[in-house]
């Protein structure tokens, strides 16, 4: 195990064993080994605490510094686990040591308790993790007294009050080791925690995280993988024979039926669908890929795995997602501050130890054995709708560029008007382009985003939506345009404050989305009174709070208020926005004629936005320093007539295009018929003679 600066030395690629990326189970031991080495220069004398450079979370430099030791001590114990001798006893013996220091009261070094500190009760779920899978290097070899004290520190979990989340999960793994170690437990707690999180299950191997509100659940990311997916068998691995023994094979089919779709969340050449919260965490995406061969929970066959997996790690480690030192910055790529969550300190990053779960599997294992073999969507083009997160995804052969038209993702909750949290409540994601993250775009969102636009220039915002559904390749929503009245407070406040809406009309979306190209719908219908609820559900009420993006609703409205009875939508123009392109070189290459606006990157990565009906003016914002993929960006758009009415009860189209190279060819034909009481059929001709109809519900009454 380096002890130093890491080298950077890679072992030989085998283009045999694996033909499509090279690497085997030796390049993810030097992988793991060349980032535990770039750490372990900023720990704390007695190993307890990596201070590492970069920003502090909310919870602290003492909390930041048990982050740093836990998530690393993951990965070691991951590599422990696999190593097959006692060839690293020196790594084990560095862990040993802090997690001595770690749980000496008197220490210097200690860690925070996890009834001082909530972020503790996080990292012992990684503690606990590490110790079971290198029980025999670590917690066998540990003095009396060590344990002991670790116990004692782990103990601390009982009785304390967890969120309604992952965390949950967390609380679990400690009670499942603490039990295996004839430590005290709660059977109760337990038990309570796994009928919680039943009903968070969704159907199709996917949960929500939690309810955002009293019945919301659209809390759909990575974390229905990396954790939600994940946690649940290993806390059966820890527990053993005293598990419950219905729950492995539960934990199983439902991980067996995430894998099936989520697999096609990744660009073949290697980069995860760019959607959701805790992004920095990277290639922790991989965690429920390993966990499915770990688990023996198909049915991604072994070389497919280990292709994708290796295809993922190899494309952020050549991308930047280490610095110069070898250190993992909060970022995507390199290091990108917006991306950041008020809980992210500079150990964040390292729950991508995640992804090397695998290592727990000996190399004679098929997933470490096997050839490597092509990712569906290097067989052909891949189309997949996803009913429980409301999702249509679309892979192309041509470009390996992966699309998500999203109508069921927002992380809100019914009951408040929010503003829409770039990683969720966007109309459409890709593995290749990422949302805008900058105060603008906070304010007024842009890219894939379909909106109202009033005379001050500002956007609506979308959060809450109600899903109406996905089926083929349609999908709708509905959401209540509103708007920010007022300054926001800083993105990195917490707890957030509420923010102050004015509510306007209701806006029916739907998308058709085929191989590169979506049809984006928007319809506009009076909602009423302003200060009504729109959802029959309470949304708005002044004087709520809630999560990030939670808000409240005037007693008076702005602009959106007073016009939410009239016979059309006034000043307003409607503006529909597509994926952006970034770049680090430069501005990408932008076009706007007529009703076409284009944005092309150097590489060929192209996004169009063709007006197809009532949208033909083109338009592209141009910024800086919001992007995740690069430090120039450009989004196109198409809005209405500036001097037009909107007219309630008329549906516009645009196509949004997302495509490697080349264009599509023809664009398909829009046609609208009413069908009473507000309710509106389009109808999709697309060139080659296929069509789709998208039935757009009349509005609330």
């Amino acid at each position: 195990m380096p002890q130093g600066r890491p080298t950077g030395r890679q072992p030989a690629e085998d283009r045999r064993l694996s033909p499509y990326t090279g690497w085997t189970r030796a390049h993810w031991t030097a992988a793991v080994d060349a980032t535990l080495a770039a750490t372990r220069r900023y720990a704390s004398p007695g190993h307890a605490q990596l201070r590492l450079p970069g920003p502090t979370s909310v919870s602290g430099p003492a909390s930041d510094g048990l982050e740093g030791f836990a998530r690393t001590f993951l990965a070691a114990g991951f590599r422990l686990a696999g190593c097959g001798s006692a060839a690293d006893d020196g790594l084990a013996q560095w862990y040993a040591d802090g997690l001595a220091a770690g749980v000496d009261p008197a220490g210097s070094e200690r860690w925070p308790r996890v009834n001082e500190i909530p972020q503790a009760r996080v990292e012992a779920a990684s503690i606990v993790l590490a110790l079971h899978e290198s029980r025999r290097l670590i917690w066998d070899r540990l003095d009396d007294r060590v344990r002991e004290r670790l116990v004692e520190w782990l103990a601390e979990v009982i009785g304390q009050r967890y969120p309604a989340c992952n965390w949950l999960w967390f609380q679990n793994l400690v009670h499942a080791f603490l039990r295996s170690v004839g430590g005290p437990w709660s059977a109760e707690e337990v038990e309570r925690n796994i009928a919680t999180m039943e009903t968070w299950y969704l159907g199709d191997g996917w949960y929500t995280d939690g309810r955002e509100g009293r019945a919301t659940g659209r809390n759909f990311d990575w974390y229905a993988g990396w954790a939600m997916n994940f946690y649940p068998l290993w806390y059966c691995r820890i527990a053993g024979d005293r598990v419950d023994p219905a729950l492995p094979a539960r934990y199983r089919d439902r991980l067996g039926r995430y894998l099936s779709t989520a697999q096609h969340l990744f660009a073949p050449d290697g980069p995860p669908l760019h959607q959701g919260r805790s992004l920095t965490y990277r290639y922790a995406a991989l965690a429920p890929l390993w966990a499915g061969a770990i688990f023996d929970a198909g049915p991604v066959p072994p070389g497919r795995l280990r292709r994708l997996a290796s295809g993922v790690l190899r494309h952020f480690r050549a991308a930047g997602a280490r610095d110069p030192a070898g250190l993992e910055p909060i970022g995507w790529y390199g290091a990108f501050d917006p991306i950041r969550q008020p809980y992210s300190g500079a150990g964040s990053p390292y729950w991508s130890s995640k992804a090397f779960a695998g290592l727990v599997l000996p190399p004679e294992h098929p997933v470490w054995a096997a050839t490597e073999e092509p990712m569906a969507v290097e067989l052909g083009d891949v189309a997949v709708c996803l009913r429980t997160p409301g999702w249509l995804v679309s892979a192309t052969r041509a470009d390996g560029i992966v699309r998500v038209v999203n109508h069921g993702t927002d992380h809100g909750a019914d009951e408040l008007l929010g503003l829409d949290d770039p990683g969720y409540a966007r109309h459409a994601f890709s593995t290749h382009t990422g949302p805008g993250y900058d105060d603008g775009s906070r304010r007024s969102p842009l890219d894939n985003h379909v909106a109202l636009i009033g005379p001050d220039g500002v956007a609506s915002h979308r959060q809450p939506l109600t899903p109406l559904g996905v089926r083929g390749r349609v999908g709708v929503s509905r959401h209540r345009a509103h708007w920010p009245v007022g300054p926001l407070p800083p993105r990195d406040r917490w707890p957030p404050e509420p923010v102050d809406f004015a509510p306007g009309p209701w806006l029916t979306t739907a998308s058709v989305l085929r191989g590169a190209v979506e049809i984006r719908l928007a319809r506009i219908d009076p909602a009423g009174d302003a200060g009504g609820d729109p959802g029959g559900d309470g949304i708005g009420r002044a004087g709520t709070t809630g999560g990030p993006t939670a808000g409240r609703e005037p007693a008076v409205g702005g602009p959106a208020a007073t016009a939410a009875g009239a016979a059309d939508a006034g000043g307003w123009r409607l503006r529909v926005g597509g994926h952006p392109v970034a770049d680090d070189a430069g501005p990408p290459r932008v076009v706007r004629r007529g009703a076409v606006a284009r944005c092309r990157r150097p590489d060929g990565l192209t996004s169009t936005v063709v007006g197809l009906r009532r949208l033909p003016i083109a338009g592209v914002a141009e910024g800086s320093g919001g992007d995740a993929f690069g430090r120039h960006a450009a989004t196109p758009f198409v809005t209405s007539e500036p001097a037009d009415a909107v007219p309630f009860g008329e549906v516009f189209a645009a196509a949004v295009v997302l495509a490697g190279a080349g264009w599509p060819g023809r664009l398909p034909t829009v046609t609208v018929t009413v069908t009473g009481d507000g309710a509106s059929l389009v109808r999709i001709d697309w060139p080659d003679g296929e069509r789709d109809d998208v039935p757009l519900p009349a509005p609330p009454r």
